[in-house]
């Protein structure tokens, strides 16, 4: 447990960007930065919250200028040297832009010190040893949104867009005190793994008093890190799953609720837990509530987990049926004028059980969060009845969720979202009003409807495994897996090979670029024949990406 002055939550990026942006402009010695993804245009302050600020609001532009004028200040940026799937997301030339257009007090390094097929993926700041910011928010194009998530925003824009994208949800959490020490400790050690010098990071002269706008103010004078790091063989490390522990320790303590935010959920070990605390006969009857994106935001993750996904989900509803759980889980929406429904993107990654325990991070709940990417999260705990003000303030960030996803009033709806006894009756009924912007989750994905899809049936692929490649010396279970690799490649090849030989005894099909549009006329796996009009390096490369996730 780790001392603090002041904690709370920042919900969404219009209240994270605020904040981060105000505390970074108090900074007198150094702002470290760590993160997933970064864009050096994204706008910090937008619309109104511009009045604020008399510097630079776009990211990188911002920070250049805080060097410029305090020839003390050091910025270090770490980011995640990215896989190339990720290529067409990503800001191009991110290494040269932030070195070289830039204060030389600036420092940008990209981190790929992992195992084989892992990521890094904490998200977290740090300014003076003082202030910390931890979550799941990144700053970075696409993200921003505030907590009304209208169908249009003429703020949510990227840069060059004239069409806004869609509304997103976050959470990140704001730490004032001793607890920015460890995490500058946390920062350094990456750093320096990831191939960086020492840094040398000395104590902050007192600074003054920040800005600070929180969503929620947490009544607390202790928070609790934890993290998840993948074993690795150079350097050598151990694991840590501090994580899983967490979420498995916190779900199995649960007597009246459990509530979950998060991007996906595919985790096998919260699953089974989630199980193992319905089929507890001798336990109390639980509100489970879970808030989730309605489909994954690219293909590429519905292939990995959106089956995975479906397949938990009706299983715990299931479950719950026979247990006398009440198991509700939702997605928030907005209706246009046109009544055209337009979902809020979940990004948020939050678990909270009977309003005394709650964590935010960047972990989401999905197997390689648990065990093969680096994930950070921090918890908040009331240990007894007595810490009754942290209480009140974990059920109302609660509530103040529930009122933002389903678009009531939080005054006039207090008693029914405070309360925990029926609350999944109350939100079922706010789901099927109509009037809400809570809607039943479909439970449900691509595959349901695609007949070819249906005919795949991936599992566990690779994007959502438990556990990194190659972390221990290479022995003959390793042999074996090789050999299961080769073999997948060998018969990819093959079924590819074949299905574009079907082209050539088939009658023609449409233009390849009217097929490529239309997913449905792929067909079923024989429908692949629109294959043999690729170059064959094209279709080797995707034979070899294939069998390299499909492990």
């Amino acid at each position: 447990m780790q001392e603090v002055q002041e904690t709370g939550l920042l919900i969404d990026g219009r209240d994270y960007y605020r904040a981060f942006y105000h505390a970074a402009r108090m900074a007198q010695r150094y702002i470290l930065i760590a993160g997933w993804q970064f864009d050096s245009t994204v706008r910090l302050l937008r619309g109104e919250d511009v009045e604020e600020g008399n510097d630079e609001v776009c990211f990188l532009p911002f920070l250049d200028g805080l060097c410029k004028k305090n020839p003390e200040l050091r910025v270090y940026i770490l980011a995640w040297d990215f896989h190339l799937i990720y290529a067409l997301e990503r800001e191009w030339w991110q290494r040269y832009i932030f070195k070289w257009t830039t204060n030389r007090q600036m420092q940008f390094h990209f981190d790929n010190c992992h195992p084989l097929g892992a990521s890094h993926h904490q998200k977290f700041v740090v300014i003076d040893r003082h202030i910390a910011f931890v979550g799941g928010a990144d700053i970075c194009a696409s993200r921003w949104d505030d907590r009304d998530h209208r169908v249009m925003h003429p703020e949510r824009l990227r840069e060059g867009d004239t069409k806004p994208y869609g509304p997103y949800h976050e959470i990140q959490s704001y730490h004032v005190g001793p607890v920015a020490q460890q995490l500058t400790e946390l920062f350094a050690m990456r750093w320096r793994q990831s191939g960086g010098a020492t840094l040398e990071l000395f104590p902050s002269p007192p600074v003054c008093r920040t800005l600070m706008k929180p969503t929620v103010a947490i009544a607390a004078a202790q928070v609790a890190l934890s993290r998840t790091h993948p074993p690795m063989l150079f350097p050598p490390q151990a694991g840590v799953h501090e994580i899983s522990h967490l979420y498995l320790d916190a779900i199995a303590a649960a007597d009246k609720i459990i509530y979950i935010e998060n991007q996906y959920f595919s985790s096998e070990a919260i699953y089974n837990a989630l199980v193992e605390r319905m089929r507890a006969h001798d336990r109390s009857r639980l509100q489970i509530i879970m808030i989730l994106p309605k489909r994954p935001e690219a293909f590429l993750e519905e292939i990995a987990m959106g089956f995975v996904q479906a397949k938990m989900l009706r299983a715990l509803a299931d479950i719950a049926c026979e247990t006398g759980h009440a198991f509700g889980v939702y997605y928030a929406a907005t209706s246009g004028e046109d009544g055209k429904e337009t979902p809020t993107y979940i990004h948020s990654k939050l678990l909270l059980v009977d309003d005394c325990f709650m964590t935010v991070g960047s972990a989401n709940t999905t197997n390689r969060s648990m065990g093969v990417d680096t994930e950070l999260n921090v918890s908040w705990e009331a240990s007894s009845y007595r810490q009754r003000p942290l209480i009140r303030t974990i059920r109302h960030t609660r509530m103040s969720l529930l009122a933002e996803h389903s678009g009531v009033d939080l005054q006039k709806e207090k008693r029914n979202l405070g309360r925990i006894r029926g609350l999944v009756d109350y939100l079922n009924r706010l789901a099927s009003s109509g009037f809400s912007r809570l809607h039943y989750h479909p439970m449900d994905t691509s595959f349901d409807e695609s007949e070819w899809l249906r005919v795949l049936k991936p599992k566990n692929l690779a994007l959502d495994p438990k556990r990194p490649l190659f972390t221990k010396e290479p022995d003959k279970q390793h042999f074996s897996y090789l050999l299961r690799v080769a073999q997948k490649i060998l018969v990819l090849s093959s079924s590819l090979t074949a299905s574009s030989a079907v082209y050539f005894t088939q009658e023609r099909l449409d233009p390849f670029t009217q097929e490529l549009m239309n997913l449905d006329t792929l067909g079923n796996l024989y429908h692949l024949r629109l294959v043999g009009r690729l170059p064959w390096s094209l279709v080797l490369a995707g034979a070899l990406l294939a069998a390299l996730f499909w492990w």
